[in-house]
């Protein structure tokens, strides 16, 4: 039978292996405060980034740092990966998509030299945020600590 109460319930996923940790946690006061918007961070294990949802990737920075993706109802989500790369121009960094490029949870984004992030940068923390939180009706993050590259972090209540 027809729901007409179902809510509308979407996830995103984690990006890498890692350690999932709150927002209020990221060493960077713009992503600590949610001033870009709201969601999770992840301290990475491994060095290939992938899509935490699906749709369309809607800004792949020129440096590689980072990557926003619009899914089909319309949530704009940006991971930036580490703190302060965009300093690194582009080093460290090696984009697999493009703009205009659909893809789905777990497709390949970004290839990542940790070892030479965590040299040059303050940091490795990667922050997964929703940018247009006016979208979003309640969200929780549902696992923290150690996750594997796919698990379900976010669980979020779209308006």
């Amino acid at each position: 039978m027809f729901n007409i109460f179902k809510k509308k319930e979407k996830h995103l996923a984690a990006p890498f292996a890692g350690e999932v940790v709150e927002l209020s946690q990221v060493p960077d006061e713009a992503f600590a405060q949610k001033m870009l918007g709201d969601g999770f961070a992840i301290i990475p294990e491994e060095n290939v980034v992938k899509a935490p949802c699906a749709g369309e990737i809607v800004q792949i920075f020129s440096t590689g740092h980072a990557v926003g993706i619009q899914t089909k109802k319309g949530l704009e989500v940006l991971i930036h990966i580490g703190i302060d790369t965009v300093k690194l121009d582009g080093e460290g960094f090696t984009k697999l998509v493009k703009n205009g490029d659909q893809v789905k949870v777990g497709t390949p984004l970004i290839e990542v030299d940790l070892d030479f992030i965590k040299e040059n940068a303050p940091s490795i923390t990667t922050p997964v945020i929703i940018t247009n939180m006016e979208k979003v009706k309640k969200m929780e993050i549902v696992k923290k600590g150690k996750v594997e590259s796919g698990a379900e972090v976010l669980k979020i209540e779209l308006d």
